[in-house]
């Protein structure tokens, strides 16, 4: 409860508050100075923000050399602890092992059942998007599906980023956050697949039959879970 409290304290500033967002979607570490020049403050004042942000383990830092000369930067980054903020306290982390250790232990049958709930609750989460716009048209274009899944994305916290080929066929995208990353530290196989059918459940309720193929895994050392989805002609 007192850490909660500290941390609710630290966001309650709407600048330190905004600083946080930016850094998520940042994907990099961060310099006083950009933080600085990005929200038109001091450097002092954006070094402060900074410094009680890591004073929570929101964010932690490293002084690093740049090359270029003169002193060494301090870059900041999100820290790897998990944020949690619930009254009264919830651990929702035990309960997600409780319910893995559960399926695993049915076999094959419960591995199906945990693959086939990701990829619906993937699909239930593009149709409550759909339904915050009720204005969208029935017929959907390309970027207003895409943007429909960023959006979803966005809100199940993967921090993603998207590209497309030329021809629209191709979507490549990275996700730099997994909620579900300290359940997949100790079932990496099944919570990645189940995570991958909750993808293909977002893509296929818009886009139909796809392809999703796994590029890069955060689980496995790389920096994001990267994918391409390849639609369907």
């Amino acid at each position: 409860m007192e850490q909660t409290l500290k941390i609710t304290s630290v966001l309650s500033d709407p600048t330190r508050y905004y600083i946080y967002q930016y850094i998520t979607k940042r994907h990099k570490d961060v310099t006083v100075q950009e933080i600085a020049d990005h929200f038109d403050i001091h450097p002092n004042v954006a070094r402060l923000h900074l410094s009680k942000l890591e004073d929570v383990n929101m964010l932690v830092s490293e002084t690093k050399k740049t090359g270029k000369g003169g002193r060494p930067s301090r870059l900041y980054r999100l820290s790897e602890d998990v944020i949690q903020l619930s009254f009264p306290f919830r651990d929702y982390q035990l309960l997600s092992k409780i319910a893995m250790v559960t399926m695993m232990s049915l076999g094959e049958e419960g591995k199906k059942a945990l693959y086939q709930t990701g990829k619906r609750l993937g699909a239930e989460l593009i149709d409550q998007e759909i339904a915050l716009h009720p204005h969208v048209s029935d017929v959907l274009s390309f970027e207003q599906k895409l943007n429909i899944v960023r959006s979803a994305a966005t809100i199940a916290g993967f921090y993603p980023e998207f590209e497309t080929n030329e021809d629209q066929t191709k979507i490549f995208f990275q996700i730099f956050n997994c909620p579900f990353k300290e359940v997949a530290i100790d079932h990496t196989e099944s919570v990645c697949n189940m995570h991958h059918e909750f993808l293909r459940g977002m893509f296929e309720s818009l886009f139909g039959e796809i392809e999703l193929i796994e590029k890069e895994n955060l689980i496995k050392g790389c920096d994001s879970c990267s994918y391409q989805a390849v639609v369907a002609q």
